[in-house]
């Protein structure tokens, strides 16, 4: 979509710089804004590789007045935003009884309420014109929350839950505004090498492992064809099904693996530094250290883009189904 301008929270790592990618290679001219001003600038650098521009705002999106300038910014330079990628997140791993109130409320404020910055600074624009996308990055967790991540999987939630207010209130106003959710499975991220921890053993993500440029292709997706809501990864669909059809067997099946699936075998370092309260130091790219463990695709997402195809097949075998138990009728 080349000349369309995109914003994108968290963009100096991990889904955020994997989206910064895809939309540049789709010719979008870019905002970006993050903590980590190494990884934002190779960001911008990445971007204008691609032949694209990209504005950055180094800033928390926990600071609504800082999310606002990036919005004002990118419309100065760059034109009408089209679309606003609300990405940003902190997480930890521990147990609820551990965590202090303001390892609680940071994770808050960075991803449900960044998310809800965001979302209002495009809105103020959008609704005006009566155009454009914002989409959510959620998570199946969204669904159904897992051990050892209250905070994470309490914000998912809230952001699902404001958005689906928000979505009715458009729907009401008549707005042509399109509001969309992209629930995500586990990614590899470097969000893994610099979370805090206060489990014996490393972080990880639970398994099966998708790669950051496959959900970013499907953010990507979302925001060209928005829809309520979009999953990626068969791991994600499961965990939302069960949660409707069995939630106290997912409460017994998570209190026995999810502990074990979320650590390592490799013992964490003595007061390693994270980035819960504050950037460190670097430019970590978009990939984790579980390339070979990924995945480079989803299911899901080839399904959205060969629609017609997923249509024609599912008619092909409810035909074949129809004509097999005929068959069966005339033969009895």
């Amino acid at each position: 979509m080349p000349g369309r301008v995109a914003v994108i929270t968290g963009a100096s790592s991990g889904i955020g710089r994997a989206c910064v990618r895809s939309f540049a290679a789709a010719g979008y001219r870019l905002g970006l804004i993050a903590r980590s001003s190494e990884g934002l600038k190779a960001a911008a650098r990445e971007a204008v590789e691609l032949g694209s521009e990209a504005v950055v705002v180094e800033g928390d999106v926990a600071d609504p007045e800082i999310v606002e300038r990036l919005a004002e910014t990118t419309e100065q330079r760059l034109g009408q935003i089209d679309v606003w990628v609300n990405n940003a997140m902190v997480t930890l791993l521990s147990p609820a009884a551990e965590m202090r109130h303001d390892e609680f409320r940071r994770v808050i404020e960075v991803n449900y309420l960044g998310t809800v910055h965001g979302t209002l600074a495009a809105l103020a624009r959008m609704r005006e014109r009566d155009e454009g996308t914002i989409v959510q990055v959620g998570s199946a967790l969204a669904y159904r929350s897992i051990p050892l991540q209250s905070a994470y999987c309490a914000s998912k939630a809230a952001i699902r839950a404001f958005t689906d207010s928000l979505r009715s209130e458009l729907m009401h106003d008549g707005s042509r505004v399109n509001l969309t959710m992209v629930q995500l499975p586990a990614v590899n991220t470097p969000q893994f090498e610099v979370m805090r921890n206060r489990m014996p053993r490393k972080p990880q993500p639970v398994p099966p492992i998708f790669a950051p440029e496959t959900v970013a292709d499907a953010i990507l997706y979302a925001a060209e064809h928005p829809a309520r809501e979009m999953v990626v990864g068969g791991s994600a669909l499961k965990a939302m099904l069960g949660q409707k059809i069995a939630p106290g067997l997912l409460d017994w099946y998570l209190a026995r693996t999810a502990y074990s699936s979320q650590q390592r075998p490799e013992t964490e370092e003595p007061e390693r530094p994270d980035n819960l309260f504050a950037p460190l130091p670097g430019d970590r790219g978009a990939d984790g250290p579980f390339t070979g463990q990924s995945r480079a695709s989803s299911i899901q997402l080839w399904l959205r883009e060969h629609r017609a195809v997923g249509i024609g097949s599912s008619i092909a075998i409810v035909a074949a189904g129809v004509a097999w138990a005929s068959l069966r009728r005339l033969n009895a």
